[in-house]
C-alpha cells in the first residue's frame, strides 16, 4: 500500500486541531460527494480518500502512530497494528482484585469488516484462543500462572466490536465461528458504544463442565460526516453567501440519502435547521428514530473578480 499524506489530502497542517481537522473534512465531503458528482469516478476516488484521511486523523491513538511511522503506517496497517496478538491487552480479574469481575476482557480494535469472516479476522482470532488450546485447559494454565484462576467463579469473555455508524443505523447479522461452531450474531438497530450481545455457551469450557459466555461489546467508531449525540445526529453544510441572503434549496447527506432543505433568505451563519425523523433510530423502539441537526457555515469568497468587487462595493453604497 503506497504512503498517503493524509494532511495534505484534507487540505491542513501537520499542527492543525481536531476542529481544524473536521472542519476541512466537512468542506471537502460536502464538495466531493458522489450525490453531487454522479458518475464522476474521480470524485469519488477523492472522496474515499478524504474519508481515509478524516478516519486517521480524527482518532488520537491513529494520527500519533501515523505522525510516528510516516512512510511506514501502512505497513504497521496491514499487520493489524501490532504484528500479531497481543497478550498484554488481556485482562482477567476477580471480584475485588481491580479488574473485570469475574471475566476475561479481551480488547480488539478494526473495523467490521476485518472482525467477521476474513483471512486472520474475528472467527480466526476466536479459533486461536478457543480451538487451537484443546479445550480450555491451555487458557486456565495461563490464568494459573498468573494466580487468578478460581474454579468457582463465574467466567465471561468480552471482546470489544468496532462498527460503524451505518452499521449501528441499519442493524445486521453476521456470523461468527468460534472453534467449531458458529453463531449467529445480530447487530440491534440503533446500537450504542456500550451495547452488550450475549453469546450463550460460546467460549470453552470450564473445570465445572460448562462452557462460558462470550460478551461483544459494541463500540460505534466516529463518523466524519455525523455527530451522535443520544439518538439524534448533527452536522453541518456550507452556504456561499448569496444563497444565506437570498435563500434557496440545498442537499443535505442523511445516513439513508440525501434531502433537500429549503434554505429562508437571511440565514445566518450558525443557524440550525432540523429534519424530524432523520436521525438514529431507537435501540428500544427502532420503529422511531431521533432527528438531524443541520448548522449552517456561510463561506465567504476570498478571491473577488474586477466585476464582483464593484458590484460588491454599489451594494455596500445601498445598505
Amino acid at each position: 500500500m503506497d504512503y498517503k499524506d493524509y494532511y495534505q489530502i484534507l487540505g491542513i497542517d501537520e499542527n492543525a486541531s481536531k476542529d481544524e481537522i473536521k472542519k476541512a473534512y466537512r468542506k471537502l465531503a460536502m464538495q466531493y460527494h458522489p450525490d453531487r458528482n454522479p458518475g464522476d469516478a474521480q470524485a469519488e476516488e477523492r472522496f474515499k480518500e478524504i474519508n481515509e484521511a478524516y478516519q486517521v486523523l480524527s482518532d488520537d491513538d491513529k494520527r500519533s502512530h501515523y505522525d510516528r511511522l510516516g512512510s511506514a503506517y501502512s505497513n504497521w496497517q496491514q499487520t493489524g497494528g501490532r504484528g500479531g496478538f497481543d497478550w498484554d491487552r488481556w485482562n482477567y480479574g476477580q471480584p475485588g482484585q481491580g479488574g473485570q469481575p469475574g471475566g476475561m476482557r479481551v480488547e480488539f480494535d478494526g473495523d467490521l469488516g476485518s472482525l467477521f469472516g476474513g483471512a486472520g479476522g474475528f472467527s480466526d482470532f476466536f479459533s486461536q484462543i478457543f480451538g487451537g488450546m484443546g479445550g480450555s485447559s491451555g487458557l486456565e494454565e495461563l490464568l494459573r500462572g498468573q494466580g487468578r484462576t478460581q474454579a468457582t467463579q463465574p467466567r465471561q469473555y468480552t471482546s470489544e466490536m468496532v462498527i460503524g455508524l451505518l452499521e449501528a443505523y441499519q442493524g445486521s447479522t453476521r456470523q461468527v465461528r468460534i472453534g467449531e461452531r458458529t453463531f449467529d450474531v445480530k447487530i440491534p438497530k440503533g446500537a450504542k458504544t456500550g451495547t452488550k450481545l450475549r453469546l450463550s455457551g460460546a467460549g470453552p469450557t470450564g473445570r465445572d463442565g460448562k462452557p462460558a459466555d462470550v460478551y461483544l461489546k459494541i463500540k460505534v467508531s466516529p463518523h466524519p460526516g455525523f455527530d451522535r449525540q443520544g439518538d439524534n445526529l448533527h452536522t453541518e453544510i456550507y452556504l456561499d453567501i448569496i444563497s444565506a441572503v437570498l435563500g434557496g434549496k440545498v442537499t443535505v447527506p442523511t445516513l439513508t440519502g440525501s434531502v433537500t432543505l429549503s434554505i429562508p433568505p437571511g440565514t445566518q451563519p450558525g443557524q440550525t435547521f432540523r429534519l424530524k425523523g432523520k436521525g438514529m433510530p431507537k435501540l428500544r423502539t427502532p420503529d422511531h428514530y431521533g432527528d438531524l441537526y443541520v448548522t449552517v457555515q456561510v463561506e465567504i469568497p476570498k478571491n473577488l473578480s474586477d466585476r464582483q468587487r464593484e458590484l460588491y462595493e454599489q451594494l455596500a453604497k445601498l445598505t
